[in-house]
């Protein structure tokens, strides 16, 4: 992927991951990642629209998914989509936590683990909300 791609992906996400909105600065040790939104296995492909910036967290607890089970419906629901979707619209934090407010939001914590332990001891070391 070119160089200019990457920094225009980056700018655009602020250095933030897209999904739990980790600062590049709390991962000194692993850069934040080009992720396909929908994977190439999917019919995803590397254009602007289908590219976010993730933590290596989001990213691999994402994997090929688009979708999970709403834990309050157990009702089968997209992922959060950086592209299409506004963060504030599905998530709102609570000290250290991300809520999830909608089906999207709820399933995409329950997917990508959001508020795991180890996450939540990075957001408060960090001062992350």
């Amino acid at each position: 992927m070119e160089a200019r791609i990457r920094a225009f992906v980056r700018e655009r996400a602020k250095h933030r991951c897209e999904y739990c909105q980790r600062r590049q600065e709390t991962s000194p040790l692993i850069a934040l990642q080009m992720e396909d939104i929908v994977p190439i296995k999917h019919g995803g492909g590397d254009e602007l629209d289908n590219l976010a910036l993730a933590c290596a967290e989001c990213n691999l607890k994402k994997s090929s998914d688009l979708a999970g089970f709403d834990p309050e419906t157990n009702t089968l629901t997209p992922l959060f989509h950086p592209r299409h979707d506004q963060w504030e619209d599905h998530f709102e934090w609570s000290g250290h936590r991300i809520i999830g407010l909608t089906s999207v939001g709820r399933t995409t914590v329950r997917v990508l683990d959001l508020n795991a332990a180890a996450r939540l001891g990075i957001r408060l070391a960090t001062g992350m909300t």
